[in-house]
């Protein structure tokens, strides 16, 4: 080999060797301990709701009442109900002496517990750069419907949509079908009530 590419080879061969005997480089940013903040669950959610209840045979009227929640998890929730209505029976007052009912409006109280699923999460855009988490959900249960002095057994089912306007106020809007039994006009039937409503919920 001549000279100069033997002189060429050590070069490189040195560069090589020291290279690899440089030191790695420590970082000389000192850990610290970081406390993690506790944060709600914002697992619970109680509200009110107002909308109209059409009671079957008498006609739509206006309701209200108070919903409480506990999510289970992303996917699930359990919920209870409480709601009022004043239902009249002036239309069979027309035809009937006397009416059906013993008085002409008669309170429509019910309560129930459901067991709601959250089936299409997402988000709902307002504009270009605003974004609002959202859900639609399917949700049904039982309970207890007291109506003119008969208290009965009462299936629940619908659907809903809820809205988070902030981190802990959400808007709902609600479709449910309040199904149960009455014998006010001869004969006992099974009736089909349908409720919609709009109402506020505060997560916590």
């Amino acid at each position: 080999m001549t000279p100069l590419p033997r002189l060429l080879c050590c070069a490189l061969l040195t560069a090589a060797a020291a290279h690899a005997a440089d030191p790695v480089i420590e970082p000389e940013v000192a850990r610290r301990d970081v406390r993690l903040p506790r944060l709600p669950s914002k697992d619970f959610d109680a509200g009110l709701f107002v909308g109209t209840y059409a009671t079957q045979n008498f006609g739509s009227a206006p309701v209200v009442g108070l919903r409480v929640g506990y999510h289970l998890s992303e996917d699930f929730f359990v919920q209870g109900s409480y709601g009022r209505s004043s239902v009249s029976d002036e239309a069979f007052r027309q035809v009937l002496p006397g009416g059906v009912f013993p008085n002409q409006k008669e309170t429509l109280a019910y309560a129930n517990l459901s067991l709601g699923w959250n089936l299409l999460p997402g988000e709902v855009f307002i504009g270009r750069g605003l974004a609002k988490a959202s859900t639609l959900y399917l949700i049904g249960g039982i309970g207890s419907t007291h109506f003119v002095q008969q208290r009965r057994q009462t299936f629940t089912l619908g659907f809903g949509g809820r809205l988070l306007l902030r981190d802990r106020v959400a808007v709902t809007l609600d479709l449910r079908d309040h199904l149960f039994s009455l014998d006010l006009l001869g004969k006992r039937q099974s009736t089909q009530n349908l409720e919609a409503t709009l109402g506020f919920a505060l997560h916590f």
